[in-house]
This record gives structure tokens, sequence and C-alpha cells, in this order.
């Protein structure tokens, strides 16, 4: 059977490669709900290209604009944030990719796993934030969730098979980013343009910023963690600049099973829209001969504090993730409006980290209170 996907945020990075795997094989899928912050001209395009049966335009100004392109074609449209959390209820939907751009995600993610909607996510900050109310919701509603991530992917691929082994531990990989090898004070006046210059990935500017700090890096250790069951100690980063491996996974025996491939993000799509079928893609294939060389090498944590803010924040548990992802959210969007410098940004986030009500055992209520406190407390101290 064909698959009915809603696409939550389908104009970003993950959201028009998604369309791009749906736009070949349209077999197998077809897009009956898309979504946008306010890119409401793409919106509209994709629309008419792929005829969902609903979109939403989270930007209300943009709504009368969405709606007098699409009406006549006899497409619904919504407008506002809530309605992200209405639509996904819709009896016409199969997957809900969750492909928004950090905490906006968590509300509708959590909505379509209480309805029953079964999860491919690459919003990584719901699971961050609260990755206890997520996974409990998901295993008693019984959804599953297909990781998108490319190295949560790999993990996933790995595991395929092996879920009654034991995993001692895994290996998230990572490209270093654009300022691999750097020392600190040669980042302390990096400008945008060079931080949104990433040497391998093109993504959109919040993840790409991430990358540059190793932020994302720290996020996909958190993740993991809910993913796939596992303490703070299993989860190991490593940098491979050619980012050829995308994971690894070492299982008690000590035999390591790692996923490979060129870096192409509509191959994790795919793969988790499909699964558990493989299907055939006309995606560039790996030559060995163009990489004789795969490298490793350990990330730097002192210039990279961020990867190190992640884990402190995994181990104290409770809503301390979600306070390091609200000040993170805050200090990206002020180096890239220019109201903070590149290595500034850790210690906005690590003051919030200390300052900030510690809660052991939050409700939904505490994480959405707690995020919009930080935030707060962020812009303060900036």
């Amino acid at each position: 059977m064909k698959k009915r996907i809603a696409i939550l945020g389908s104009t970003g990075s993950i959201g028009t490669q998604a369309l791009e795997v749906i736009r070949h094989n349209p077999e197998h899928f077809s897009a009956e709900v898309i979504t946008a912050q306010k890119n409401a001209d793409l919106l509209i395009e994709q629309a008419l290209e792929f005829k969902p049966d609903t979109v939403v335009i989270v930007d209300e100004q943009k709504y009368p604009k969405v709606k007098e392109a699409l009406e006549p074609h006899h497409i619904k449209v919504y407008a506002g944030a809530d309605a992200l959390s209405q639509i996904v209820e819709l009896d016409n939907i199969d997957i809900v990719l969750t492909a928004l751009v950090g905490f906006a995600g968590l509300k509708p993610t959590l909505k379509a796993i209480e309805v029953g909607k079964q999860i491919a996510l690459a919003n990584k900050e719901t699971l961050v934030v609260a990755g206890d109310l997520i996974t409990e919701a998901a295993k008693e509603k019984g959804v599953n969730i297909y990781p998108v991530d490319s190295e949560h992917s790999a993990i996933f691929q790995c595991l395929n098979g092996e879920f009654n082994n034991s995993v001692e531990k895994i290996y998230l990989t990572a490209s270093g980013g654009p300022f691999r090898g750097k020392s600190l004070s040669e980042i302390k006046n990096v400008t945008k343009e060079e931080a949104l210059n990433h040497p391998i990935w093109n993504m959109g500017s919040k993840i790409t910023i991430d990358s540059a700090t190793l932020m994302n890096k720290g996020l996909e250790v958190i993740e993991a963690r809910w993913l796939f069951g596992l303490k703070a100690e299993q989860i190991d980063v490593i940098i491979h600049p050619q980012s050829i491996i995308h994971s690894i996974v070492q299982f008690t025996d000590g035999s390591m099973k790692a996923q490979m491939g060129l870096p192409d993000m509509k191959l994790p799509i795919q793969y988790a829209l499909g699964y558990p079928v493989r299907l055939n893609s006309d995606f560039k294939r790996f030559n060995f001969l163009d990489y004789p060389q795969l490298t490793f090498e350990q990330p730097d944590k002192k210039v990279f504090r961020n990867l190190s803010l992640a884990y402190e924040a995994l181990k104290k548990g409770g809503n301390m993730p979600c306070i390091m992802n609200a000040a993170n959210e805050i200090v990206v969007k002020a180096f890239l409006e220019g109201n903070i410098l590149f290595y500034e940004m850790p210690a906005v986030i690590e003051r919030c980290m200390e300052k900030m009500q510690f809660i052991g055992k939050p409700t939904l209520d505490d994480y959405i209170a707690t995020d919009k406190e930080t935030r707060a407390f962020a812009e303060s101290i900036l």
C-alpha cells in the first residue's frame, strides 16, 4: 500500500529532500499534508505540484496569500502553530515526518504519537527536550519512531536483526565542521559566513551553526540515549572528516557494525519512510578508490565545549537538556544576527544550566515553562 505522509516543515532542508524522495517514488508515497513556518511561496509551489489534502502556514499573516493560491485547487489551508498539532490527527496520514526546527517540534510530535501515527523523526530537539515523555507515549501507543538523522539511521540499520543482542557502545561520527583542528584563539573571531560554510553537508542555518560548535553532535548524543535505550557512557563521538561511515555499533562480543555511504540525507529519509523495505534509488554510489583513506580523531571538547555541556545535561537528566537546548537556540539566533561572538555561545548556555531551576521529573507543562523561562534568561544575559 502507498504510505501517506505528513511533512511538518516541508520547506526546510529535510522537508524539501523528503519531497524529492516522494517525487521519485510516487508508487510508494504520497504527500498528504505539508507545512511551513513562513515560506509561503515555496509552500504554494510544493502544494501545486504534490496536491496534498491539507497545508498549514504557521505565520498567520501569510494565510490569505496561501489560501487564495490553493483554494481553487481544493486544497485545505490552515494557519497558526496550533494547527500543526491538529492536522496530525487526520485519518489520511500514516507517517508524520517531523522536520521542524528546535523546540517547535515537541507538541505536534507528541500529539501525533498520542493518536497512533508512526513517526519519522528529523527533529532531534524533541527527544533532547522531553525524551522520557516521547518514548513513554510511543511505547504506550505502540508507535514506532524511525530516526532520520544520518547517524541515528546508521545505528538503526546496524541494529536491524540484532535486537536480542546486547550493545556495548555506539560511536556517533561527526565531520568536525568548518573549524575542525582550530584552537580557541583561532575561532574567536570567526564570521557567520565562515560558520555556515560546512565542508560536507548542505543544511539549514540553525543546524549548520550547531554543527560548527559541535552542539549538533551533543544533541545527537542525547537523542541516541532515548532512541536506543543507552547510558551516557555507552555513547561516544568520533570525528570522521570524510563522513562516509555514518555511525558504528559495538556489540558485547567486540564485533562492530558500521553503516557506510556517500553523505546524502535522502538515503536516511527514504529508509525511514520505506521501512522495513529498502527501496531502489538512483543515489550516487560510493567508490572505495575515491576515498583511499578514512580517518578518525577525538573531538576537542575544550575548544568545542558544547559537546561537554551536552554530556553534562544528559547525565543530570530531568529538565537539564531542555534548559541547554533553549539556551542554545537563543545563542544561535543571536550569533546569526551578529549579537554574540562564536566562542561566547557556550558560556551563555553554561550559565543557564547553572542558574535555571532543576526539575528531576518534569511534566509537559514543566518542559514548556522551562523552555520559556530559559529563553528569557538567556536573552537577559545577551
